[in-house]
């Protein structure tokens, strides 16, 4: 089981000492990776649900820092040796496919390849409104964007023609350190777990039946001729919190899950000391 920290560009995390102190202490205590959040803007009144909360509404408000995920994770990098350079989510229909391709291209060249590319179609329609991009069909638009990412990445004059966007014979370096940078589905409806499976090299679902979505993203990936097992799962248990966090993460591996999620919070009152802790209490009694 591996372990990352969700949530990590944000609170004191978000300015430049205490995201040394994050991943200094993070990498030290054996966690494998750090997941930032995405929101260009946050409007003041927004009426879409954020579905991760009873409230509908995002913790912190839009007062809240959240620094861009790519330039944070190069923060990170350079503060850092082996810890994974993780987006958990970017809000992939936002972007210009071409250009966020050249950006996480140069962060995995620059960092060695340690990129994790974490994916999510949006649950802000504000923001999008803002932005001047279509709220509708962004599932279609982010399918469509990620295949021209990996275009892009894996070809020395890369040609693609989709219904969104399109390019012929067009270089675009670095190039991805392994050829390629894992693209995880983030996202705990049935649609993002048939995506997953369909397109995903990695699943997280934030919330939600974890086994009835692996399950979905498993059957998906079955029916479109991938391995199943391939689709590496990260996602978040409360049980870990609880007085038997090793049974805990035995049941979620049995589940089919690779990755657990600390959220930064968790650790925000003293992260060197807490991070240590959950060394001492699970990770250095795991096999």
């Amino acid at each position: 089981m591996k372990f990352g920290i969700a949530f990590a560009n944000t609170m004191q995390f978000a300015e430049a000492e205490g995201a040394a102190l994050l991943a200094r202490s993070a990498e030290a205590a054996g966690f494998d990776s750090v997941w930032t959040v995405e929101h260009v803007i946050v409007p003041k009144d927004y009426e879409s649900k954020y579905p991760y909360d009873p409230s509908g509404k995002m913790p912190g408000g839009p007062e809240a820092s959240i620094p861009d995920p790519l330039i944070w994770l190069t923060w990170i990098a350079a503060n850092s040796t082996n810890l994974r350079l993780a987006t958990g989510i970017s809000i992939l229909p936002e972007r210009n496919p071409v250009i966020f391709a050249k950006e996480v291209a140069t962060l995995d060249a620059l960092s060695g390849g340690r990129v994790e590319l974490g994916i999510g179609v949006g649950w802000l329609e504000e923001e999008f409104d803002a932005l001047g991009i279509p709220w509708a069909r962004r599932g279609a638009r982010t399918d469509d964007y990620i295949q021209a990412m990996r275009s892009l990445w894996s070809s020395d004059l890369a040609d693609y023609q989709g219904e969104f966007v399109s390019f012929s014979d067009v270089a675009s370096k670095p190039s991805p350190v392994n050829g390629t940078v894992p693209i995880h589905i983030g996202g705990h409806s049935k649609a993002a777990a048939k995506r997953a499976g369909r397109i995903g090299d990695g699943f997280f679902p934030g919330g939600g039946d974890i086994a009835e979505l692996i399950d979905i993203m498993r059957q998906e990936a079955a029916d479109n001729d991938r391995d199943p097992s391939a689709i590496e799962v990260s996602t978040f248990t409360a049980d870990l919190f609880g007085p038997e966090p090793l049974a805990a993460v035995d049941k979620m591996q049995a589940a089919g899950v690779h990755r657990l999620m600390v959220p930064a919070f968790m650790v925000a009152q003293d992260p060197e000391a807490d991070l240590m802790g959950w060394h001492e209490r699970v990770i250095s009694q795991l096999p």
